[in-house]
């Protein structure tokens, strides 16, 4: 029940990182370095594949999602922590706290599917390479990608649904740098059931499914690479299996210490932590994981600085 002589509350003030006046400068430039570069990365790695007809391929069709997806993650929120590093009081309203929390959920609801759907394609390339052409068809690779967003459109609205029903009363400090849900969900004056309850059930499908589809294939790969007779063909299957392991093991890590921890100040305090490398961090190291090493990559990087310069 609503308490019949509370206040109710529409507008909340966001603690940010750290509180600490030493840290709000060396802070403020670190992570306007790392959002530069995660901008620039991202655009660069774009345009790349754009550009270079060799790399249009279904592995470099997701990449070039995944991307957009990290360009878009990292800019609904970052420029928000920026600007608590030089306030002393940054207000954000529920309703458009809601909806950006909306759309960082879709962005990270669909890398997961994206981490699935590249997982998929490297089984196919490695244990059925001459079916690849047919199973990894331009069709079914836009069809992946066009449920992959619907499916995430449809669980950031059922979160924005939940949350729009709730009640603020009196408290409205945020102990985090953007409106998340557990944090916000601590602030409710009303029965929070059905908001964790959908949280459980949208974080369960978007990380069990994804991580036992992920380790089912990579069983299945790495069961094929082992077959093969000799040392560079085994050597050449890992290596194009390696970025995409390192890619999930940061993404889905920081995202499940992130949101699968008790909801007690000093988790929330951890989790603030956490949910900077999850935002920040890992879309800023996407571009550089899946290009170190990366033949592909080089050869579209020699390509276009020629273009350029023959101009």
């Amino acid at each position: 029940m609503t308490p019949l002589n509370a206040s109710f509350v529409t507008e909340f003030i966001l603690v940010g990182l750290t509180d600490l006046p030493d840290l709000q400068l060396p802070l403020f430039c670190l992570f306007l370095v790392m959002y530069m570069v995660t901008v620039l990365g991202n655009l660069c790695f774009i345009t790349l594949i754009g550009l270079n007809s060799h790399l249009h391929t279904p592995m470099y069709y997701f990449l070039f999602n995944l991307s957009f997806i990290d360009l878009c993650y990292s800019s609904v929120f970052t420029p928000k922590m920026l600007i608590n590093f030089t306030s002393t009081k940054v207000c954000s309203s529920l309703m458009l706290g809601t909806y950006l929390k909306a759309f960082l959920d879709a962005m990270a609801h669909t890398g997961c599917m994206l981490m699935t759907s590249m997982a998929y394609d490297r089984y196919v390339a490695i244990c059925n390479p001459l079916l690849y052409n047919v199973v990894m068809s331009p069709k079914v690779c836009s069809s992946l990608m066009l449920g992959t967003y619907l499916k995430a459109f449809l669980d950031a609205m059922a979160h924005t649904g939940c949350m729009l029903r709730l009640t603020f009363c009196d408290a409205n400090t945020i102990n985090h740098y953007l409106c998340d849900i557990l944090p916000l969900l601590q602030l409710s004056c009303t029965s929070t059931f059905v908001n964790e309850l959908v949280v459980f059930i949208v974080l369960s499908i978007n990380v069990i499914v994804p991580t036992v589809t992920i380790f089912v294939s990579y069983g299945f790969i790495l069961s094929s690479i082992l077959r093969i007779s000799s040392t560079e063909g085994r050597s050449k299957a890992f290596s194009t299996c390696s970025s995409h392991i390192v890619a999930v093991s940061f993404f889905f890590g920081s995202g499940a210490f992130m949101y699968l921890k008790p909801s007690s100040a000093g988790s929330m305090n951890e989790g603030k932590i956490s949910s900077v490398f999850y935002t920040i961090a890992v879309p800023m190291m996407n571009p550089f994981i899946y290009s170190l090493r990366n033949k592909d990559i080089k050869l579209a990087v020699r390509k276009t600085l020629s273009r350029i310069f023959s101009y």
